[in-house]
Protein backbone atom coordinates (compact mmCIF):
# COMPACT_ATOMS: atom_id res chain seq x y z
CA UNK A 1 0.00 0.00 0.00
CA UNK A 2 1.47 3.08 -0.84
CA UNK A 3 1.94 6.29 1.82
CA UNK A 4 -0.63 8.19 -0.22
CA UNK A 5 -4.00 7.43 1.05
CA UNK A 6 -6.37 7.83 -1.89
CA UNK A 7 -9.96 9.02 0.19
CA UNK A 8 -13.49 8.23 -1.73
CA UNK A 9 -17.09 10.02 -1.40
CA UNK A 10 -17.90 7.61 1.00
CA UNK A 11 -14.59 8.12 3.40
CA UNK A 12 -14.11 12.18 3.75
CA UNK A 13 -10.79 13.34 4.48
CA UNK A 14 -12.65 14.86 7.97
CA UNK A 15 -12.89 10.85 9.72
CA UNK A 16 -8.84 10.73 9.41
CA UNK A 17 -7.55 14.32 10.34
CA UNK A 18 -10.43 15.41 12.28
CA UNK A 19 -12.60 18.60 12.25
CA UNK A 20 -10.70 20.47 14.81
CA UNK A 21 -7.15 19.63 14.10
CA UNK A 22 -6.35 22.73 11.79
CA UNK A 23 -8.15 25.24 14.11
CA UNK A 24 -5.99 27.45 16.58
CA UNK A 25 -6.86 26.09 20.32
CA UNK A 26 -7.33 28.22 23.22
CA UNK A 27 -4.33 28.23 25.95
CA UNK A 28 -4.94 26.56 29.60
CA UNK A 29 -4.72 29.71 32.02
CA UNK A 30 -1.73 30.02 33.71
CA UNK A 31 -1.34 29.01 37.09
CA UNK A 32 0.54 31.30 39.47
CA UNK A 33 -0.22 29.49 42.65
CA UNK A 34 3.32 27.14 42.32
CA UNK A 35 5.72 29.94 41.12
CA UNK A 36 4.53 32.17 43.99
CA UNK A 37 4.99 29.88 46.13
CA UNK A 38 8.13 28.67 45.66
CA UNK A 39 9.51 32.08 45.09
CA UNK A 40 8.01 33.32 48.51
CA UNK A 41 9.76 29.80 50.19
CA UNK A 42 12.90 30.37 48.58
CA UNK A 43 12.63 34.31 49.79
CA UNK A 44 12.32 33.13 53.17
CA UNK A 45 14.67 30.59 53.37
CA UNK A 46 17.38 33.18 52.33
CA UNK A 47 16.18 35.50 54.98
CA UNK A 48 16.46 32.74 57.35
CA UNK A 49 19.95 31.51 56.20
CA UNK A 50 21.21 35.58 56.31
CA UNK A 51 19.64 35.85 60.00
CA UNK A 52 21.47 32.45 60.74
CA UNK A 53 24.64 33.42 59.76
CA UNK A 54 24.49 36.90 61.36
CA UNK A 55 23.37 35.50 64.46
CA UNK A 56 26.38 33.05 64.27
CA UNK A 57 28.58 35.84 63.99
CA UNK A 58 27.60 38.33 66.22
CA UNK A 59 27.44 35.05 69.04
CA UNK A 60 31.47 34.39 68.25
CA UNK A 61 32.05 38.23 69.04
CA UNK A 62 30.70 38.10 71.95
CA UNK A 63 32.05 34.91 73.33
CA UNK A 64 35.61 35.74 71.97
CA UNK A 65 34.98 39.54 74.16
CA UNK A 66 33.85 37.22 77.11
CA UNK A 67 36.85 35.05 77.04
CA UNK A 68 39.14 38.07 76.62
CA UNK A 69 37.31 39.96 79.36
CA UNK A 70 38.16 36.51 81.74
CA UNK A 71 41.08 36.40 80.43
CA UNK A 72 42.33 39.97 81.45
CA UNK A 73 40.29 39.42 84.63
CA UNK A 74 41.99 36.01 85.61
CA UNK A 75 45.26 37.38 84.57
CA UNK A 76 44.91 40.81 86.31
CA UNK A 77 43.76 38.90 89.54
CA UNK A 78 46.77 36.84 89.84
CA UNK A 79 48.89 39.35 89.12
CA UNK A 80 47.10 41.81 92.07
CA UNK A 81 47.63 38.55 94.74
CA UNK A 82 51.79 38.19 93.70
CA UNK A 83 51.87 41.94 94.27
CA UNK A 84 50.21 42.72 97.34
CA UNK A 85 51.87 39.39 98.74
CA UNK A 86 55.09 40.05 100.53
CA UNK A 87 57.65 37.71 101.75
CA UNK A 88 60.82 40.24 102.99
CA UNK A 89 62.98 37.02 102.95
CA UNK A 90 62.95 36.58 99.66
CA UNK A 91 62.45 40.45 97.89
CA UNK A 92 65.03 40.22 95.27
CA UNK A 93 62.67 37.28 94.23
CA UNK A 94 59.99 39.18 94.67
CA UNK A 95 61.03 42.03 92.15
CA UNK A 96 61.95 39.78 89.73
CA UNK A 97 58.73 38.12 89.19
CA UNK A 98 56.95 41.63 89.23
CA UNK A 99 59.65 42.86 86.62
CA UNK A 100 58.97 39.46 84.22
CA UNK A 101 55.02 40.55 84.36
CA UNK A 102 55.70 44.32 83.57
CA UNK A 103 55.45 46.24 80.80
CA UNK A 104 55.57 50.01 79.48
CA UNK A 105 55.07 52.71 81.39
CA UNK A 106 54.80 50.55 84.54
CA UNK A 107 58.20 48.48 83.95
CA UNK A 108 59.70 51.93 83.69
CA UNK A 109 58.88 53.31 86.85
CA UNK A 110 59.53 49.80 88.99
CA UNK A 111 62.75 49.67 86.89
CA UNK A 112 63.44 53.43 87.89
CA UNK A 113 62.52 52.70 91.82
CA UNK A 114 63.68 49.03 92.07
CA UNK A 115 66.41 49.49 95.04
CA UNK A 116 63.10 51.39 96.92
CA UNK A 117 61.26 48.75 96.56
CA UNK A 118 63.50 45.96 97.23
CA UNK A 119 64.52 48.29 100.93
CA UNK A 120 60.82 48.59 101.54
CA UNK A 121 59.99 44.84 100.75
CA UNK A 122 62.56 43.40 102.82
CA UNK A 123 61.85 45.92 106.03
CA UNK A 124 58.07 44.84 105.16
CA UNK A 125 56.17 42.15 107.64
CA UNK A 126 55.54 38.97 105.57
CA UNK A 127 51.31 40.13 104.26
CA UNK A 128 48.98 37.86 102.11
CA UNK A 129 47.32 39.41 99.72
CA UNK A 130 43.38 38.50 98.38
CA UNK A 131 41.56 40.32 95.59
CA UNK A 132 38.10 41.06 96.73
CA UNK A 133 36.58 41.89 93.43
CA UNK A 134 37.58 42.43 89.91
CA UNK A 135 35.91 44.10 86.41
CA UNK A 136 36.55 45.43 83.35
CA UNK A 137 36.81 49.20 83.34
CA UNK A 138 37.03 49.85 79.52
CA UNK A 139 38.67 48.58 76.56
CA UNK A 140 41.49 50.90 75.15
CA UNK A 141 42.36 51.45 71.73
CA UNK A 142 45.61 49.43 71.65
CA UNK A 143 43.41 45.99 72.98
CA UNK A 144 44.38 46.37 76.39
CA UNK A 145 42.19 46.67 79.24
CA UNK A 146 41.86 48.59 82.28
CA UNK A 147 41.01 46.57 85.40
CA UNK A 148 39.01 48.18 88.39
CA UNK A 149 40.80 45.72 91.56
CA UNK A 150 40.09 45.53 95.47
CA UNK A 151 42.15 43.76 97.07
CA UNK A 152 42.79 43.36 100.82
CA UNK A 153 46.43 42.25 102.34
CA UNK A 154 46.60 40.87 105.65
CA UNK A 155 49.97 40.64 107.85
CA UNK A 156 50.97 40.23 111.19
CA UNK A 157 52.10 42.42 113.66
CA UNK A 158 55.92 42.34 114.63
CA UNK A 159 54.97 40.80 117.49
CA UNK A 160 52.86 38.18 115.88
CA UNK A 161 49.96 38.55 118.13
CA UNK A 162 47.80 40.63 116.01
CA UNK A 163 46.65 41.08 112.73
CA UNK A 164 46.70 43.97 110.71
CA UNK A 165 43.98 44.20 107.36
CA UNK A 166 44.07 46.57 105.79
CA UNK A 167 42.17 47.29 102.32
CA UNK A 168 43.10 49.51 98.96
CA UNK A 169 41.80 49.83 95.30
CA UNK A 170 43.79 49.58 92.15
CA UNK A 171 43.29 50.41 88.26
CA UNK A 172 45.79 48.10 86.40
CA UNK A 173 46.07 48.28 82.60
CA UNK A 174 46.37 44.47 81.22
CA UNK A 175 48.01 44.08 77.36
CA UNK A 176 48.44 41.34 75.61
CA UNK A 177 51.85 40.70 74.21
CA UNK A 178 52.27 37.78 72.16
CA UNK A 179 50.16 35.13 74.08
CA UNK A 180 51.13 36.63 77.44
CA UNK A 181 49.05 39.71 79.05
CA UNK A 182 51.33 41.74 81.16
CA UNK A 183 50.70 45.08 83.56
CA UNK A 184 51.53 48.47 81.62
CA UNK A 185 50.31 50.67 84.43
CA UNK A 186 49.37 50.19 87.94
CA UNK A 187 47.40 52.94 89.54
CA UNK A 188 46.95 52.62 93.38
CA UNK A 189 42.57 54.31 93.46
CA UNK A 190 42.28 56.59 96.71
Amino acid sequence: MSPVRKFTDADPADSAVGPDFFRAGSKPPVRWGLPLVSAIVAVVMVAAIAAGAFMLVQREQDRRAAVNEAAALGYTSEFMVMYTSLDPFNANAYADRVAAQATGEFAKNFAGRLNEILVQVARSEPSTGEVLAAGVRQWNDDGSADVLIATKVTSKTPDGKSTIESGSRWVATAIKEGQQWKISNLIQVI
